[in-house]
């Protein structure tokens, strides 16, 4: 079992949580031990984790999860509620990068991704959960790639489509018009030519009669 499914069924599963993204990260600035802090457990891996609740109303939570070396058990670490979040920094807004930076009430954490990639599904799904969730005082995004928020791109795209639609019915209704046009035309010299020929027929008639 691979990493992310493994810490789901361990972590969160247990506590009728399930675990919606997660990101393995590093952190980009070496964190200061305490002196007294001795003892400590070695390597480790360590992942961002994404979770709701399965109970209503849905709870939203932002947890750091350790993997220790030569272990194949996970330990939660820190955990935050989703509203708890202030800040979420991209670093920068043009080039896949895998930087990023976390803000909260009471920290504030700069970590590397694994890859660019994985940061950019991790901040995509974590984008849509704040909008879904959050009815107010949603975090902000902060020198993140269009594509990452995906909003201004998705909306554009639906606007260009939806022009694009009405452009073509406009003009398929022009076309209409026009041969409507056309034909009304046609009917009208055809019933004046016909009127003009009855009334030379008629003419015609009484000048034999006569």
């Amino acid at each position: 079992m691979s990493a992310k499914p493994a810490i789901n069924k361990e972590i969160f599963a247990p506590h009728n949580e399930r675990m919606l993204a997660a990101v393995q990260v590093k952190r980009r600035t070496k964190k200061k031990i305490p002196f007294l802090a001795t003892g400590g457990q070695g390597e480790y891996l360590t992942y961002i984790c994404l979770s709701v609740t399965n109970k209503k109303p849905a709870l939203v939570s932002i947890t750091k999860v350790k993997q220790f070396e030569d272990s194949t058990s996970f330990v939660r670490r820190s955990q935050w509620m989703l509203e708890q979040l202030r800040q979420v920094n991209g670093i920068d807004p043009n080039r896949d990068c895998a930087e990023f930076d976390l803000v909260f009430e009471n920290a504030f954490d700069q970590w590397v991704a694994s890859t660019a990639s994985e940061k950019c599904t991790f901040f995509q799904i974590l984008h849509n959960i704040s909008q879904r969730y959050l009815s107010d005082r949603k975090p902000e995004f902060i020198n993140c790639q269009t594509k990452v928020l995906g909003g201004n791109s998705i909306l554009h795209s639906a606007a260009n489509s939806v022009t694009s639609a009405v452009q073509k019915a406009s003009q398929a209704l022009n076309e209409r018009d026009e041969r409507l046009s056309r034909a009304e035309d046609q009917t009208a010299e055809m019933m004046n030519s016909s009127q003009h020929f009855a009334k030379t027929a008629h003419k015609l008639a009484m000048k034999h009669k006569c």
